[in-house]
C-alpha cells in the first residue's frame, strides 16, 4: 500500500533524538579462580623467600636394651623464593571527555579505572597460573617477572605428549625457577593418567582438593566413565534432565573439585593442594594519581606481587594435553 502524499516519516524527518541505552553491556569474563582460593601474605622484599622442609623416610626403627643414643642425621630446611612482579594499568581522560554527558556512566575516569581494575585481576591470574619463569630484571625497562604455577611444579608431573624430547621442569635452582618445557606432540588426558598424578600427589604428603582446568579439559574429563547413577542438587535425576558436567571427582585418596579456568594453558591440568599456594603482596592494589600535564586526567592501578610456592610437591600437573 502506497504511503500517503506529504506524510512525514522517520525517513525525512530532522531532529529525532538518538536513542541510546544508558548502559554498556560487557561480557568479558572476570572471574580469577586461583587468586581468589589463593591464601593472601605480605612480601618484605622485591625477593620474597621462605622455607621447605620434609621428614625422613620412614623404616625400621630398632634401639638395642642399653645402647648409646646417637644423634640422628640432621637435614637443614630448603630456602626457596620467588621475584614481586609489578603490573600496572595507566587510564587518561581528557577534561572535555569528563566535563560531557556520555550514556552508560557518570564519569569517565571513574569507568575507566574500574574497567581497568578488571583487567588487572585477569592479568594477575594469566601471569599465576602459567608457566612462566622467575627474573630479577635488570636496570632500564627489564621488569622482574614472578615464576607462575606450572613453572614451580617439578616433582609431581606425568606428559600424555609424545615428542624425541621429553617435557621437563627444572624447578627452584640457585634462586630461580626456570620455565617447563612442552613435547611436540599433544596427546590426550584419561582418568588413568589424572589417577596416577592424584596418588603421587597423596604419596608426596599432598591433599589436592582442586583440579584446575581449561574448558576443552573440563569437558574432557565431564565425559570420563565411571559415573553409574546421576545426581543434581543429592536428588537422583529422573527421565528428561541431561547432567554432563562433572565438578566433583572422588578418588581414592579424596574429593577433588574441578574447577575451569579461562587463564590457565588449556594444555596443563592443575592438581593443587591450596593450602600450599600463597599470592604475597609488596604493594597492594593501589590507584595512584599521576601529575597533570595538560588538559587531562591521568591515574594508574598498580599492584606488585609474587607466587609463593610453599611446598610445590603437594602438588601435580598433567601436561601436553590436546586443546581440541
Amino acid at each position: 500500500m502506497a504511503v500517503p502524499s506529504n506524510t512525514v516519516t522517520a525517513h525525512v524527518a530532522i531532529g529525532n533524538k538518538e536513542d541510546l541505552a544508558d548502559v554498556i553491556f560487557d561480557i568479558s569474563p572476570t572471574e580469577t579462580p586461583f587468586l581468589t582460593m589463593a591464601m593472601k601474605n605480605t612480601a618484605s622484599n622485591v625477593y620474597h623467600e621462605w622455607q621447605t622442609d620434609s621428614l625422613e623416610a620412614a623404616g625400621a626403627n630398632r634401639a638395642a636394651d642399653g645402647d648409646d643414643a646417637a644423634a640422628n642425621t640432621h637435614t637443614p630446611s630448603v630456602r626457596v623464593g620467588n621475584y614481586c612482579q609489578i603490573s600496572r594499568k595507566t587510564v587518561q581522560v581528557s577534561g572535555t571527555q569528563r566535563a560531557s554527558n556520555p550514556a552508560g556512566r557518570a564519569d569517565e575516569l571513574s569507568y575507566q579505572i574500574a574497567k581497568r581494575g578488571k583487567e588487572l585481576k585477569r592479568d594477575m591470574e594469566y601471569a599465576l597460573t602459567r608457566n612462566q619463569a622467575s627474573s630479577a630484571g635488570g636496570t632500564g625497562e627489564t621488569a622482574r617477572s614472578l615464576a607462575s604455577l606450572e613453572s614451580w611444579i617439578a616433582t609431581n608431573k606425568t606428559t600424555v605428549g609424545s615428542t624425541s624430547a621429553a617435557a621437563t621442569t627444572p624447578g627452584f635452582s640457585s634462586g630461580t625457577v626456570a620455565a617447563p618445557t612442552d613435547t611436540d606432540v599433544a596427546g590426550t588426558i584419561t582418568e588413568a593418567v589424572l589417577k596416577a598424578v592424584i596418588q603421587q600427589v597423596w604419596s608426596s604428603g599432598g591433599e589436592p582438593g582442586t583440579i584446575l582446568v581449561g574448558p576443552v579439559t573440563k569437558q574432557k574429563i565431564s565425559g570420563m566413565a565411571g559415573i553409574a547413577t546421576q545426581y543434581r542438587d543429592n536428588q537422583q535425576v529422573g527421565p528428561g534432565v541431561i547432567i554432563a558436567a562433572a565438578d566433583i571427582y572422588v578418588s581414592d585418596f579424596g574429593q577433588h573439585s574441578i574447577v575451569p579456568s579461562r587463564f590457565n594453558r588449556e594444555q596443563t591440568a592443575l592438581v593443587l593442594d591450596m593450602d600450599y599456594w600463597g599470592v604475597s603482596f609488596l604493594r597492594n592494589i593501589t590507584r595512584e594519581p599521576l601529575a597533570k600535564t595538560g588538559d587531562s586526567d591521568k591515574e594508574m592501578l598498580l599492584v606488585e606481587y609474587t607466587l609463593e610456592s610453599k611446598n610445590e610437591a603437594a602438588s601435580g600437573k598433567i601436561t601436553d594435553i590436546t586443546t581440541a
